[in-house]
């Protein structure tokens, strides 16, 4: 971790006053182009991630053959218009409302099932006994402060032998330095996984590029894990 990582931290876990004099001021944080963003992914298809774990849930005799799931960080829709197509109740959560009704407007999701929620992750708070949390790219962008309660949110609405797929950051992102990003060592993921059988853990660093074309070095966890 670069001592500038280790400094921002720090000064999550141990804050100073607020104003203009404080070190913590003066530390970057992410531009979030959510707008622009919405508009460069536009039409592409779900994560693998969650395909994966829809694909786990047909092979077990036991699934219902419409559970419930919810999308975190939804954005415009393309997980959840995913979970639809397999006749999933699905319950989209996004913080932005331009995403919502972005959502909304999409031509190609039956809305019979779907139920969506303006919702910050510092507020959220989901029903019992879930049958799979998607959070496709999201959770990195949970105020670092409230990251704890989210995943404790996240773990207590799955029901036994739901699904968690998903991605975390690691702490050799490029993103890492920014003080409002979450981001995890790889012992800190399986940490986090302890209540689930991993189905997929697998780790990604490379260099690349963001979905706006803008250069970045990857870090990431791509994590399809089951409940026990």
């Amino acid at each position: 971790m670069s001592t500038y990582a280790i400094m921002c931290d720090f000064l999550n876990r141990w804050p100073m006053n607020s104003g203009s004099s404080s070190p913590a001021a003066n530390l970057p944080q992410f531009e979030r182009r959510w707008t622009d963003y919405y508009q460069a992914v536009a039409g592409r298809p779900p994560r693998a991630t969650l395909l994966m774990a829809i694909e786990r849930f047909s092979m077990e005799q036991s699934s219902n053959a419409r559970g419930t799931a919810v999308d975190l960080g939804c954005g415009d829709g393309r997980d959840t218009v995913e979970l639809l197509r397999h006749n999933w109740r699905v319950i989209a959560v996004d913080g932005e409302p331009d995403a919502i009704e972005r959502l909304r407007r999409r031509s190609d999701i039956n809305r019979t099932y779907l139920e969506t929620r303006v919702q910050r992750f510092e507020e959220l708070t989901l029903p019992p006994d879930v049958d799979l949390i998607n959070a496709s790219f999201c959770l990195p962008f949970c105020p670092p402060d409230s990251f704890t309660e989210l995943w404790e949110e996240i773990v207590t609405a799955l029901r036994s032998g739901g699904r968690f797929c998903g991605h975390l950051f690691g702490d050799r992102d490029s993103w890492a330095t920014y003080c409002d990003i979450n981001y995890h060592t790889r012992s800190q993921v399986e940490r986090l996984l302890d209540p689930f059988q991993i189905e997929l853990l697998d780790e990604e660093n490379h260099p690349g590029k963001t979905a706006l074309g803008e250069e970045k070095h990857w870090h990431l966890y791509n994590i399809v894990a089951r409940k026990r």
